[in-house]
């Protein structure tokens, strides 16, 4: 097989619909963290600033046709990661999973040292040899409409369900008549839900992802372009909460989900989602990948699973071993937690008094 490198804005459109067909070819792979749209934008805003890297696409070829796709980001050392490290919520080749590709003579040809992934398709043979651990995805199954799933959300989790619609209905009788955009696109809106965002990440102790200028840009485009579908549920004329996630086809991601804190006693996170499966099933969409995560509701919301894996791959390189001891002791420590609620619950309290004490020390 002859693998080429290359810049994302370098691939012609022969390239991108190859691509698609590739996409096409298996459901786990139409993910839109997976398609061209994600990883050309990633390119054009991630390489530049502080801390930039290179976002790069490996081309692989076998009897003269295209035959994957192997987006992922290089920085010093030759330390790899998918493309959007940290913010992609699926990974890997783009091309059959049963492609026999050697994992580390992939990472020469890339000049890579090593290339950490945490949410890679575990289907995917090339790397099955590095995954370290492995879990799940859950995706909302839409396909039979919105009428069918809030039927088998009703059967598999009445109490969630239950909950949500009298909230829904107590919101609507407090505050003003409920109504939800599925697609918005005024500037004011997605500026208001990264601004609610921000302040749930400092909340909550975790790093702001938008005070990076470079993540913002990214949002901002994707919104601009119809990549991104930002949906707002309003109560009157008081917006409550908001969504912003990716669409390639007929499946959603879910990415940057906020609501306004004076509504959080309506759980209006739960019930935007609830609206936004509605609100998929009338545009065409007939899955939402939720993301892994400690979120409890996911499992009412869940019609099935992707397996993912975590792990790396590394090369006997100076650059793989000085990761190695950065990075592999923060993997351990954060994998353990996702794997034990009563630990993620634990993990989450702490986050949460430190960005308290750390507040009050401002």
């Amino acid at each position: 097989m002859k693998v080429s490198v290359v810049r994302p804005s370098d691939l012609g459109p022969a390239e991108i619909g190859r691509w698609r067909v590739l996409q096409g070819a298996d459901p786990d792979l139409a993910n839109p963290f997976l398609a061209p749209e994600f990883t050309l934008g990633v390119g054009r805003f991630r390489g530049e600033g502080p801390g930039r890297v290179d976002v790069l696409v490996a081309v692989v070829e076998d009897a003269g046709e295209i035959a994957a796709f192997f987006p992922f980001e290089r920085g010093p050392l030759g330390i790899g990661h998918p493309v959007g490290f940290g913010l992609t919520d699926l990974q890997g080749i783009v091309g059959p999973s049963d492609l026999p590709l050697n994992a580390r003579a992939l990472l020469r040809a890339c000049g890579l040292a090593v290339w950490d992934f945490d949410h890679l398709l575990a289907a995917q043979r090339a790397f099955a040899p590095h995954h370290t651990v492995r879990r799940v995805e859950p995706v909302m199954d839409l396909g039979a409409g919105f009428a069918a799933f809030e039927e088998e959300m009703r059967r598999a989790a009445p109490k969630t369900h239950k909950t949500i619609r009298y909230k829904e209905r107590k919101l609507g009788r407090d505050v003003g008549e409920i109504r939800y955009v599925f697609a918005s696109d005024d500037p004011d809106d997605l500026r208001r839900l990264m601004a609610w965002k921000s302040d749930q990440y400092n909340r909550t102790g975790r790093t702001d992802r938008f005070a990076r200028p470079w993540i913002v840009a990214l949002v901002e485009h994707f919104h601009r372009t119809g990549f991104g579908v930002l949906s707002v549920l309003w109560a009157g004329d008081e917006p409550v909460s908001a969504h912003f996630g990716l669409r390639n086809e007929g499946v959603m991601a879910g990415w940057f989900p906020a609501y306004d804190t004076r509504f959080g006693k309506y759980s209006p996170g739960m019930i935007g989602h609830l609206r936004l499966a509605e609100g998929c099933t009338r545009n065409g969409i007939t899955e939402i990948a939720m993301g892994r995560g400690g979120k409890e509701f996911k499992e009412g919301f869940k019609g099935r699973e992707i397996p993912i894996a975590e792990g790396r791959v590394a090369r006997a390189t100076a650059g793989a071993g000085v990761h190695w001891v950065r990075a592999t002791p923060l993997n351990k420590a954060r994998g353990a937690v996702l794997d034990n609620p009563a630990l993620y619950k634990r993990a989450d309290r702490v986050l949460k008094t430190y960005a308290k004490l750390r507040g009050r020390g401002q």
